[in-house]
């Protein structure tokens, strides 16, 4: 009996295969079969293309975010560095300025988890487009090659890693605020 990820697994990949492919138009349909599948592999490396975009974006998405918070931390670091500072803050103060540097983080760990599922998406699009070319590097190959992810000696997916930036930062700032306050 399978279990419900695999079950899930299936009903995915599923959904992948019924809309990627248009039953209406075949290679016998379209014209000539090589020009079927000519310009079948022309879309498969745009999408292929569209996928690496994609990891482009997140990781200036990270930049932006590594960015901000450095300019904050910085930036508290030299108004903490005046004793004046220091006497002057209240509670409420620290508080306050500790909330939107939290959603921020919180904001950066969702955007992070968003590009991981579209890539994810992306993924399964172009491992159905290599079942039906004659090799599979991209989902296939260089995937069992890394151990399909399972060892993390082998292979460490980035996003696992990208994950804990944004709650290093949030913990980061949440024991700064602790250590303020008392």
């Amino acid at each position: 009996m399978q279990n419900n990820k695999e079950l899930e697994h299936q009903k995915a990949e599923r959904t992948v295969i019924d809309g990627l492919w248009n039953i209406h138009v075949t290679s016998d349909s379209y014209g000539s079969r090589q020009q079927y599948y000519a310009h079948m592999f022309e879309q498969y490396k745009l999408y292929v293309e569209s996928a690496d975009r994609i990891s482009a974006r997140r990781n200036t998405a990270n930049t932006f975010f590594l960015t901000l918070h450095t300019i904050f931390l910085t930036g508290s670091g030299f108004a903490l560095a005046s004793r004046n500072t220091l006497q002057s803050l209240n509670d409420w103060v620290i508080f306050f300025t500790l909330i939107p540097v939290i959603v921020l983080c919180y904001v950066w760990w969702r955007l992070i988890k968003s590009y991981r599922q579209l890539n994810t998406a992306k993924y399964r699009v172009i491992g159905e487009y290599e079942r039906r070319l004659p090799t599979s590097p991209y989902w296939s190959a260089e995937w069992a090659a890394l151990g399909k992810g399972e060892d993390p000696k082998l292979y460490l997916p980035l996003t696992h890693i990208e994950n804990y930036i944004p709650l290093a930062f949030a913990l980061l700032y949440v024991i700064g605020a602790i250590g303020l306050i008392l």
